[in-house]
Formats: structure tokens, C-alpha cells, sequence
């Protein structure tokens, strides 16, 4: 058995993964943060009756009775500090909050190896979206010029979407996109041409009817190559990559960046 804690496990993504967990015979829920819901049993408050565990105010708290793996959904402002916190007590963790940065990864990287544990982390654990990504990383061997347009909610914070983020920080790893003229050297706004992020372009929308959407658009001269995905409201597309996450984290040492490298 696996022992799991999940912090933000009544929000959005959260709840669907502690559900998740709670129904797999291989796994136990052991623990469960959400500040504003403390003290509360988490299957009264997801609505599908009492299981017994109590709610925890912290990351810290939660962590006391002992677990395997940290899942961790809440946001960019407190991710890091529960990363930090659980690699620090040798626990592994799987990473869905977006936010952090390529620096925040570097350091996560030598306090993980250090503490011989494993990080798995992803912009968006979906299937589907793991596919369009590692499909845009192989297309960027052969094609020079791309941009990446990201969309999401209008209250959506962060930006880019960490899924975007990313997908960007990782491309560049692949190669710099080429520019006929630089993002910097424009005449007029150079915010006009989006936010570079590992070299890449990034063009980020918050409009009220999306979720999120991440869009790779490839060019040369007289064609076009677009990789898309579009998430819909709910959020079971991200429960089944998590679990694969939680499943692989502790055979891992470090940080492994993407869903895809799990699946191909």
C-alpha cells in the first residue's frame, strides 16, 4: 500500500484525486489539507459519507501521521513551501499546482537528490494533453520557429498556466526558436509579443468561459504545424495521470518533469 496524503483535497482537481485514492485497493489515504474545511471528515465534506479522516489545516499537520507520497493541488503561492517541507521529511511528492519556476525546479532538484526522493511534476497530469506535448518536443528537432498561446479562466491568477510554463521551459530544452525579428525588437509594445519564457514566446489569454487550453503553433514559410488541447469544466481527465504519478514517485530520485516522460 501506498500511503497518500493530498493537499487541497477539496478543491477542483483535489477532490476528484482523493476520491480516487480513497477507491484504489492500492492506495490509502492517510492524509488530507484544506485550511477553510480543518477538523471536518473528508468524505462528509466531498458528499459521499464519512471515512473517517479528519481534514488538516496544514501541509505540516498532515504529514505527522506518516505518508509515502505528497499530491499536491492547492496553489502557487504555497506550493513550494510543501514541497520543501515534505522533501525535507523524505517524503515524495507529485506536483500539480502550477507556479513554479524553472529556478524553483533547479533547487527542488538538489534538496530532492539530497534527500533521496522522488518529484514528479506536470503542467497538466491529462492523458491527452501529456500526448500533444510530446509530440510538439519531437517536432521541435525539425521545426525552428514556434509560439505557445495559452488560455484559461478569467480568475485564473498565475500566468502562464503551468501548463503552458512548462511546456515552454521544456522546448527550450530541445532547441531556441529562431525570429526573423527578435520579440524585443519590435516597433511598439514588446509586451505585444507575449512573455518569454525559456526562450519561447509565450501569449497568455484569461477570458470568462475557458478552462484550461494550450496551443503550439509551428511555422515555415507557406505552412503551419498546431498541436491544441482544450480541458472542459471537469477535472476527471487529470485523475488517472496523477495516480500514475503517485505509483511511479517513489521508485523515482529527483525531479521528473512532464506526464509524458511517464508514458513514453
Amino acid at each position: 500500500m501506498i500511503r497518500v496524503c493530498v493537499a487541497g483535497a477539496t478543491g477542483w482537481t483535489g477532490s476528484a484525486v482523493a476520491k480516487a485514492v480513497l477507491d484504489d485497493p492500492e492506495l490509502e489515504l492517510v492524509g488530507a489539507v484544506a485550511r477553510r474545511a480543518a477538523g471536518q471528515d473528508l468524505g462528509t465534506t466531498l458528499g459521499i459519507g464519512a471515512v473517517g479522516l479528519l481534514i488538516s489545516p496544514t501541509v505540516d499537520a498532515a504529514l505527522r501521521v506518516g505518508c509515502d507520497v505528497l499530491v499536491d493541488y492547492t496553489s502557487h503561492a504555497a506550493v513550494r513551501s510543501h514541497i520543501d517541507l515534505a522533501v525535507g521529511r523524505g517524503v515524495a511528492c507529485v506536483v500539480g499546482s502550477s507556479g513554479l519556476t524553472e529556478a524553483d525546479y533547479a533547487a527542488i532538484e538538489l534538496l530532492a537528490r539530497e534527500q533521496g526522493v522522488g518529484i514528479i511534476a506536470a503542467g497538466n497530469f491529462s492523458v491527452m494533453a501529456a500526448i500533444p506535448q510530446h509530440c510538439a518536443l519531437l517536432a521541435a528537432r525539425h521545426l525552428a520557429s514556434f509560439e505557445v498561446i495559452d488560455y484559461a479562466s478569467a480568475d485564473k491568477a498565475d500566468v502562464p498556466s503551468g501548463t503552458s510554463r512548462e511546456l515552454a521551459e521544456r522546448l527550450s530544452g530541445v532547441r531556441t526558436p529562431s525570429h526573423s525579428i527578435a520579440p524585443q525588437a519590435v516597433a511598439g509594445p514588446v509586451e505585444a509579443r507575449g512573455a518569454t519564457v525559456g526562450g519561447v514566446q509565450i501569449h497568455s489569454l484569461r477570458l470568462p468561459g475557458y478552462s484550461v487550453t494550450t496551443e503550439i503553433i509551428f511555422g515555415n514559410p507557406d505552412e503551419r504545424l498546431y498541436f491544441r488541447h482544450e480541458a472542459g469544466s471537469g477535472a476527471g481527465p487529470y485523475v488517472a495521470g496523477t495516480l500514475l504519478a503517485i505509483r511511479e514517485a517513489s521508485r523515482r530520485v529527483g525531479v521528473t518533469r512532464g506526464l509524458d516522460t511517464l508514458l513514453f
